[in-house]
């Protein structure tokens, strides 16, 4: 028989950054709605406890600004399709939210006022003190930002108490690829100088110095893991977690 308690919660306010080929489940591209209404369970089992959720979510899954720019696309054009491709991902997890009964917005970066809220960081505070869900888009609204960096930026201006990445695949931050590495070796704990000196693959150097800069601690966990997402906030589960 499973445990529905409600347990305390370790955070009262994160943000999730999860990747946009999160979404895509066993396709090879694009959204698989099985898979986000999967991980809009896991955040529902979150904002049951009570926790103030911010999500940011990746667009890697319909464009990626770096790899069109890497095919001769102009830099600043590729990573504004890659915005847009983040407000798809940020609709059809609101979508799902909602139809799990959680109140959800999305808060834009680029002003695009029929599909979602501009971001005013004032009325964003207020969405989540009224336990709404903030899916922040577009990530910071300027190329050459990825949404790593954004994520890192709307949990500080949101004050935040961690920021917590749902990887698929993999249950924490290793010393190498676990995927191609059979003796890869998994942190517990990890500081944020020695993921950059060691250039572990987390986030990219902006979001992690912004992160450290503002001693915002990084919990990394695996989203493949029913009820995972949960387990982290009341102490639970496999996690690697990153400090100042």
């Amino acid at each position: 028989m499973s445990d529905t308690s409600i347990q305390p919660a370790a955070f009262q306010r994160i943000m999730l950054k999860i990747s946009g080929e999160a979404l895509m489940g066993p396709e090879g591209y694009g959204l698989h709605p099985p898979t986000v209404e999967r991980i809009a369970r896991e955040v529902q089992a979150v904002h049951a406890l009570g926790v103030e959720i911010c999500m940011v979510i990746g667009g890697g899954n319909v464009f990626r600004g770096l790899a069109g720019s890497a095919q001769g696309m102009e830099r600043t054009t590729a990573d504004y399709m890659g915005m847009l491709a983040t407000v798809m991902n940020a609709l059809a997890m609101q979508s799902a939210l909602e139809g799990l009964g959680v109140f959800t917005r999305v808060i834009s970066a680029i002003r695009m006022d029929e599909v979602a809220e501009p971001y005013i960081r004032r009325r964003a505070v207020r969405h989540l003190e009224k336990k709404r869900v903030c899916i922040f888009a577009a990530g910071t609204g300027n190329p050459y930002f990825t949404t790593d960096t954004a994520a890192a930026l709307r949990a500080n201006e949101m004050a935040c108490e961690a920021i917590l990445m749902g990887k698929n695949g993999t249950d924490g931050v290793y010393d190498k690829d676990p995927r191609a590495h059979a003796d890869a070796v998994r942190f517990d704990e990890v500081t944020f100088d020695e993921v950059l000196s060691k250039n572990l693959k987390v986030m990219d150097a902006s979001a992690i110095a912004l992160a450290r800069d503002n001693n915002m601690p990084l919990i990394v966990f695996s989203l493949d893991e029913p009820g995972g997402f949960r387990g982290i906030l009341e102490g639970k589960g496999t996690c690697t977690r990153i400090h100042a």
